[in-house]
């Protein structure tokens, strides 16, 4: 498999589960089938109602920019921050590398009221050039990663696929 543009999506899933990025590399998608998808989707469209959301610039879409130049991400929910707050760190990674500086993320969980500021640090774009080298490496092999056994896993749209 040639080099591809790595998307947000792929950032998350490379910390929630390897098998689930896999999968959704190569075209396996199940998002439709969730129910929990489609929640995290009308939280998004009913929140912040008067921003342009989904800006997308490359590979990357944005939830939106404040008019304070802040890129925010909205989510449903913190149970999968780590993941949340390293897609928002590749927005802010990647527009770097496309020329822009000096900005700062935010995630937000409506639902919960809550706001978290995320920068990025020389360490951080560092880390992201070994995450990205090793989504590719990982979405280049011929076979797919094994399950993972986690709660996460009865909540995933990939659940049948992996346990039926």
């Amino acid at each position: 498999m040639n080099e591809v543009e790595i998307i947000a999506t792929q950032i998350n899933y490379y910390f929630v589960c390897k098998r689930e990025l896999w999968l959704f590399s190569h075209q396996i998608n199940m998002e439709h089938t969730s129910e929990m998808v489609e929640i995290g989707k009308m939280i998004h469209e009913n929140s912040y109602a008067r921003e342009k959301k989904e800006i997308a610039i490359g590979p990357i879409k944005i939830d939106f920019i404040g008019s304070d130049g802040v890129v925010r991400e909205i989510k449903k929910s913190a149970k999968m921050e780590k993941a949340h707050i390293w897609q928002l760190k590749y927005y802010l990674y990647y527009l770097k590398l496309k020329g822009v500086e000096g900005i700062s993320g935010e995630l937000v969980y409506p639902k919960m009221r809550q706001k978290n500021k995320v920068s990025l640090t020389e360490e951080d774009e560092k880390k992201l050039d070994k995450i990205l080298a090793d989504i590719q490496s990982l979405i280049s092999q011929e076979e797919i990663p094994p399950v993972i056994n986690k709660g996460i896993c009865k909540s995933c749209s990939y659940y049948e696929l992996c346990y039926v």
